[in-house]
């Protein structure tokens, strides 16, 4: 068997294929995406071409260039996708180490595919489907010893980048050491969080999932509750997310949902619930009418197109006629607004009586033991069950973790209460006193164990990290309200950011020089991360926006000078720092990353300075940094025109560009070529740890200050005159043209010459002149509020 992944062939073009293709190439893997070839062709088509024959698969790449979110990581992927047909290419599977199969549900067109496999694959090659329900012991059926003892069920979910989830069924002939294999590669390199399912209908995921969603639609069609008010409860109130369930639907697309809840139905025939499959009357007339959702312009919810596609549309249920959305307030719901822990929020609304409270309560307690109930059955233990909701659906916590905070003794009686069966298992453990499925113990996550009636660890790959292990290893150093300060061992520091959104404040720039003090004498070196939701969305504006309104711009220059300076400390420091950003990484957020000696990205990383779109430029030292970062080792040579690099960094932040991923943000200059990217977002700390104790390890001395060649004057004017036409065209307002101004001034230097060079100390005082003028203008001012109000940029 091979041991190690260097190119995979996917079969089948489709969505879910393409997806899979485009994901193996983000992660640096080579991929042979083939299809079949077309069944007929366009009048004059030289059906003998390749441009014909492979037309599908070709199709499909044209199509990754299109999907909104984007599939791709960067257009560079193209690079390492090839495409071909089932006909022509079937020999060039013996260049690949894994063969995935993504095409249609259908058992006799899998079945002849995997013949055909069977004569080219290589005798070590792993091969997998992507088969959301069919059986293993079916798709295989015919197949050679060797070809079972490779083969495995490989279940992605889509959009395949974005969804953590991948599913393994082994069959039972598989080679254990198949499935480690594919685990360890779908974890370390396609970054993926791996659940192990049994080989039964839709294994784990979409058979609590959909058997969820279907459970609220039987219940809502009792209580005569509308689908905007079923999404309102099933959103983020719940832990869910925005989506909810009819959104999701439209997403997934009506006859996908319809296909899976129809597959439970037939299959599941000893399921005690099957009839909660059943589709109902409206779905299948949903279906009949080509109501599919997204993919045919309307589903539960449409745009509305007399409004100009400014309003949505919800679907009444008993006319199938589209109506304005009403609008929907329920006091539990309001309540759990400004609960920020999930258990609690979740909590609170299953615990209230109000309409929306009785009806979450009613549907989630149905869920929690269905669930229950399927333990031995889809999968062994709860946290497999936990983990397949939670990555394939996007929930912030699975069912069982769901019933630990709302009390899994309560939820027994409450069950009873309302007529719902949970497991016996469920019972016997609380009478054993174990109170809840969940625990910690030594600082790691345990669970109760049902086979063995005991408590065990949950099972993590040795480089998954999180801030949280520190904490219940009492491991901090000192802090305060928005930051910590972390001993990781190894004579590694971690500081935690946690004010709201992770905002730079006072607090962040004070830690930050406390770390420094704290690691440069008792440390080897320092890591900047944390465990939240996002990196840092940037500075605390509201601050800020209130310091200028009362004209106290003498505390605005101290914290952009302190923020400035605390950034370059980072840099010179006599201790390798390395910042470790993931998902928003904005504005200040992008100053800290760019601020150290090494970043360690996570490959999901949406980063930018985007100060224009309140109308500053950055004030953290961001100009100088990307300045420094896009001309590189030939920031003072004489040979090099500046006026192209200047103007790439120019359109970054005068655009406010954000990079939608690590790789993108490298070519837009954010990131270098050294900086370390990390698939999988549990081990982005312990990789930055690595990269920290390697640089210590390695002789670390801090790099030289930069100095820049910069054109002066006649720079910014050459930016200007772009400017100038820009404004006479009505591209953009005269406030948008004097923050370009400014920027660009700083960007070329001040008053400078080409024969000169400009030290980085040179560029921060330009950059913090330019901010705190713009700080002082109304109309920023005005910009400045509206981010606040309305969550988006004003033109003014």
């Amino acid at each position: 068997m091979t041991t190690r992944i260097r190119k995979v062939a996917v079969l089948g073009a489709g969505v879910m294929g393409s997806g899979i293709a485009a994901h193996l190439a983000n992660s640096g893997v080579r991929a042979l995406l083939l299809d079949i070839v077309p069944p007929k062709a366009a009048p004059g088509e030289d059906t003998a071409s390749k441009a014909f024959r492979n037309k599908f698969a070709q199709g499909a790449l044209a199509n990754l260039r299109k999907q909104k979110p984007s599939p791709i990581v960067s257009e560079q992927v193209f690079t390492s996708i090839e495409v071909g047909n089932l006909e022509d290419d079937l020999a060039r599977l013996a260049e690949c180490d894994w063969i995935i199969e993504v095409v249609k549900e259908d058992l006799a067109v899998k079945q002849a595919l995997f013949a055909k496999v069977e004569k080219h694959a290589r005798k070590d090659a792993i091969i997998s489907s992507n088969t959301s329900g069919l059986s293993i012991v079916g798709m295989t059926e015919g197949r050679g010893a060797e070809f079972k003892k490779n083969f495995l069920v490989t279940h992605f979910f889509n959009p395949v980048r974005y969804m953590k989830l991948l599913e393994l069924v082994a069959g039972q002939h598989t080679d254990p050491e198949v499935v480690k294999t594919i685990h360890r590669f779908g974890e370390e390199v396609l970054g993926k969080g791996i659940v192990y399912g049994k080989d039964t209908t839709n294994f784990i995921a979409n058979r609590i999932g959909v058997y969820g969603m279907m459970r609220t639609i039987s219940e809502m069609t009792k209580t005569e509750m509308s689908i905007e008010e079923v999404d309102k409860i099933f959103g983020p109130a719940m832990g869910r997310p925005k989506s909810a369930v009819f959104r999701t639907a439209d997403i997934v697309g009506l006859d996908t949902f319809t296909h899976v809840a129809k597959n439970c139905y037939d299959t599941l025939t000893h399921d005690e619930e099957r009839n909660v499959f059943a589709i109902p009357d409206f779905l299948q007339k949903m279906v009949e009418k080509g109501m599919l959702g997204d993919k045919s312009g309307g589903g539960f919810y449409k745009k509305d197109k007399s409004a100009g596609g400014k309003d949505i549309l919800a679907l009444d249920l008993k006319s199938l006629e589209y109506r304005p959305q009403a609008k929907v307030r329920f006091d539990s719901l309001g309540a759990a607004k400004d609960i920020e822990n999930v258990r609690e929020r979740v909590a609170s609304v299953m615990n209230a009586t109000d309409k929306a409270g009785t009806f979450a309560e009613r549907v989630t307690l149905d869920v929690l033991a269905y669930s229950s109930r399927r333990i031995p059955e889809i999968a062994d233990d709860v946290v497999n069950v936990d983990r397949g909701v939670r990555w394939g659906f996007g929930w912030d916590l699975g069912p069982f973790e769901v019933w630990d905070a709302y009390g899994v003794q309560k939820g027994v009686e409450r069950m009873k209460a309302l007529g719902l069966k949970p497991a016996a298992w469920v019972e016997e453990m609380l009478a054993k006193g174990r109170t809840s499925f969940y625990g910690v113990q030594d600082g790691r996550d345990t669970y109760w164990d049902i086979p063995t009636k005991s408590v065990k660890t949950v099972v993590e790959n040795a480089r998954t990290f999180r801030v949280e292990y520190l904490k219940r290893g009492n491991k901090k150093i000192t802090g305060n309200d928005s930051a910590t300060l972390w001993d990781t061992g190894d004579g590694v520091t971690l500081l935690e950011f946690h004010s709201k959104m992770n905002s730079i404040d006072d607090d962040i720039i004070a830690m930050m020089n406390t770390a420094l003090d704290e690691t440069e004498k008792n440390f080897k070196g320092l890591v900047i991360g944390n465990d939240g939701s996002n990196f840092s969305a940037g500075a605390n504006i509201m601050a800020m926006l209130m310091a200028a309104k009362s004209e106290d711009f003498d505390s605005i220059r101290k914290m952009a000078s302190a923020f400035q300076q605390a950034n370059q400390r980072m840099r010179y420091s006599p201790v390798p720092v390395v910042t470790a950003p993931f998902n928003l990484t904005l504005g200040g957020g992008a100053e800290v990353t760019m601020g150290g000696n090494a970043v360690q990205a996570s490959a999901e990383l949406y980063m930018g300075l985007v100060e224009v779109g309140v109308g500053l430029i950055p004030g953290g030292g961001g100009t100088m940094m990307l300045l420094r970062n896009v001309f590189g080792a030939y920031a003072a040579d004489k040979d090099f025109d500046a006026l192209p690099f200047l103007k790439k960094v120019f359109l970054a932040i005068g655009t406010a560009k954000v990079a939608t991923s690590a790789e993108e943000a490298r070519e837009f200059g954010f990131l270098s070529a050294q900086d370390g990217i990390t698939g999988n977002r549990d081990f982005l700390l312990s990789d930055a740890k690595s990269r920290v104790l390697g640089l210590a390890n390695g002789g670390f001395r801090p790099p030289r200050p930069t100095r820049f060649r910069l054109p002066g004057p006649s720079g910014a004017a050459t930016i200007d005159m772009m400017l100038y036409d820009m404004q006479l065209n009505n591209q953009i307002s005269a406030h948008d043209r004097k923050i370009a101004q400014k920027l660009a001034r700083v960007l070329s230097g001040g008053d400078t010459s080409a024969t000169a060079l400009v030290s980085e100390e040179k560029l921060l005082e330009l950059e913090m002149e330019a901010f705190l003028s713009l700080i002082g203008e109304e109309k920023t001012q005005d910009r400045m509020m509206f981010m606040l109000e309305k969550g988006k940029p004003l033109r003014n």
